[in-house]
């Protein structure tokens, strides 16, 4: 009965905004409903109720079944994670412990990775002669290229001296590389180490190298190729940013003055 209820008061308020049935009205109409709607700051949750409910109304009751898959569900904004300042980043790297979780998140911040690329790396993967890293089987089973920032490669080489990684560059048990939790526990204690009171995860690493890029002045599509983005194949297409332009760039890291590693 609810629901019924809520139906009948969906359609209704449709057909009041326009002053007619709503059985005169289209699909044009529908999404110019939606746009009021969130003109409105209508909740999320409460459009998507609408928005199901005309579906109903066209699929069902006007037996319209080729509108109904056209009027799309809204999509809740995805929240950006909170961005570290460089002193931030820097009480952040310097209260993690692990040297060997310490290096793999400096890694992340220097060259803008997931957390999946991060603890994928193999060492044959960086690569100081033309001071780039790459990185293998991206999101999406992309590999791309990033800089190799001077400040990173030097304590990668101290890490490389100390622990000596054969294959992966951070390896795990056995045959496999470290296990991303222990990213994200390094994370959360470093986190409260440093006193910081901004959520901080993997991805506020890379974010927060993103963000100092851009306002370097690194140009918005280096930004878009460093980092890999779902829309790399259009931009890609009007970049064409080559390796040696990606090695010439800049990494925030190096602007962060940050101790050697202690074993």
């Amino acid at each position: 009965l609810a629901t019924q209820r809520s139906y009948l008061h969906a359609v209704s308020k449709f057909s009041r905004y326009f002053g007619c049935s709503p059985d005169k009205l289209g699909l044009e109409d529908v999404r110019a409903f939606q746009v009021y709607l969130v003109s409105q700051n209508i909740s999320w949750p409460a459009l998507n109720q609408i928005v199901c409910a005309l579906r109903f109304f066209y699929g069902i009751t006007l037996e319209q079944s080729d509108i109904p898959e056209r009027i799309v569900y809204a999509r809740t904004p995805s929240k950006l994670p909170a961005i570290l300042s460089a002193d931030e980043v820097v009480r952040f790297l310097e209260a993690v412990p692990s040297l060997k979780a310490r290096t793999a998140l400096t890694a992340a911040y220097a060259a803008g990775l997931r957390a999946s690329e991060a603890i994928s790396l193999k060492v044959s993967d960086i690569d100081s002669d033309r001071m780039v890293i790459q990185v293998r089987h991206g999101k999406g089973a992309k590999d791309r290229t990033v800089m190799l920032s001077p400040q990173l490669l030097g304590i990668l080489r101290t890490y490389w001296r100390l622990a000596r990684p054969q294959t992966w560059l951070f390896p795990g048990r056995g045959d496999k590389p470290i296990d991303v939790q222990v990213l994200h526990g390094a994370c959360r204690s470093a986190t409260k180490a440093a006193g910081l009171v901004k959520k901080v995860s993997v991805h506020t690493l890379r974010h927060s190298f993103a963000t100092h890029l851009l306002e370097g002045g690194t140009d918005i599509r280096i930004i878009q190729v460093l980092l890999g983005h779902n829309n790399l194949s259009t931009t890609a297409r009007y970049t064409h940013v080559a390796a040696s332009t990606i090695a010439n760039t800049t990494s925030p890291f190096d602007r962060l003055s940050l101790g050697e590693p202690l074993p």
